[in-house]
């Protein structure tokens, strides 16, 4: 298992967050990958529209899974209606 950031981006109305978040979880769930941490970072203006969207509520996640996992979840993710954009990263582990 490997430690990834992911970092998501919502429509800024309730119950479509709500909704995107429920639907995320339930995907990581079912793929096995283990949420380390859930950081908000708020309301923030979108460099450019996204889904007609200009600003949007972003979530960063920290998370643990298995790689071969991550392009099924990039796959299943586009599935996500209430998730405007995410992103990925590999978090390197410090070598001692």
């Amino acid at each position: 298992m490997r430690k990834y950031e992911l970092m998501t981006i919502y429509p800024l109305e309730d119950e479509k967050y709500k909704a995107g978040l429920d639907t995320l979880r339930a995907d990581l769930a079912k793929f096995g990958v283990e949420i380390e941490k859930e950081e908000p970072f708020g309301d923030r203006d979108l460099t450019y529209e996204v889904k007609k969207q200009k600003r949007g509520r972003f979530l960063l996640l920290t998370i643990k899974s298995n790689p071969a996992k991550i392009a099924d979840l990039d796959a299943q993710f586009k599935f996500n209606t209430n998730l405007l954009k995410y992103l990925f990263v590999l978090v390197e582990e410090k070598k001692a």
